[in-house]
């Protein structure tokens, strides 16, 4: 069964500096049915202005994923970390026992549009850490490419917690079929473009609950950009409040 949750249906954050839109509940969007989905808690497209940003915060246990859409995002972190990531890169921070971060629009002249995507881990109070790849479109181009796993194969990003997420890229004739494992539930979100899926047709910040389905189908992409979470069947939700 596929579950579509179509982008008009997310909450909204619009706060001047930051325009955000909320899959699941945050921050001050708060719907029980919409607390995460299995070890899924956040996902928040986020659109940030120049020059502006995050200020240094705290964490603790949560896996944080930044995955960068348009412009260049600055990262600093209390374990001495500072990077700018830029379309084509992931950034993976490991809060475990506590870090405080900051994530800034790296330019001051244009906006900065990106994923912010969070995870629960399955152990808590771990060393913090920070990972970082980047990944070509080639690798993307009509393709689900292995971005973050438990056990970070094929230089995939490592995360502490039985989860697998794929990105990918689709115009045109572009099409792959992934098969799920037995008794897996999966998400879909549709980050930019529009794409078919199984037949049903997802646009930019479209998403949908996947489970009992063996096979996803991914086709007839227009500018698509897709991002695809293998998860463990679990229903229980995390509140972020």
């Amino acid at each position: 069964m596929i579950e579509q949750r179509l982008s008009e249906q997310r909450g909204v954050g619009d706060h001047g500096w930051l325009n955000s839109r909320h899959t699941f509940s945050f921050a001050n969007y708060w719907d029980p049915k919409q607390a995460g989905f299995s070890d899924l808690l956040v996902i928040n497209d986020d659109r940030v202005a120049k020059g502006r940003g995050f200020g240094a915060h705290p964490h603790s246990n949560m896996e944080i994923i930044s995955y960068v859409l348009e412009g260049a995002l600055e990262h600093k972190d209390s374990m001495g970390t500072g990077s700018v990531i830029v379309p084509g890169d992931v950034q993976l921070m490991s809060a475990g026992s506590g870090v405080t971060h900051s994530e800034f629009n790296h330019s001051g002249t244009e906006g900065v549009h990106f994923l912010q995507i969070w995870v629960v881990p399955a152990e808590k109070n771990s060393p913090p850490g920070y990972q970082q790849i980047s990944v070509s479109e080639a690798d993307k181009r009509g393709n689900l490419r292995l971005i973050i796993s438990p056990e970070g194969e094929n230089g995939a990003l490592r995360v502490r917690q039985d989860i697998r997420i794929y990105a990918g890229l689709f115009q045109g004739d572009e099409q792959q079929a992934i098969t799920l494992p037995d008794d897996r539930y999966a998400y879909i979100h549709v980050a930019r473009g529009s794409v078919r899926v199984n037949g049903l047709q997802f646009n930019a910040g479209d998403g949908a609950r996947v489970r009992d389905e063996k096979t996803l189908s991914f086709s007839h992409g227009e500018g698509a950009e897709v991002l695809l979470f293998d998860l463990r069947p679990n229903e229980v939700n995390h509140p972020t409040r």
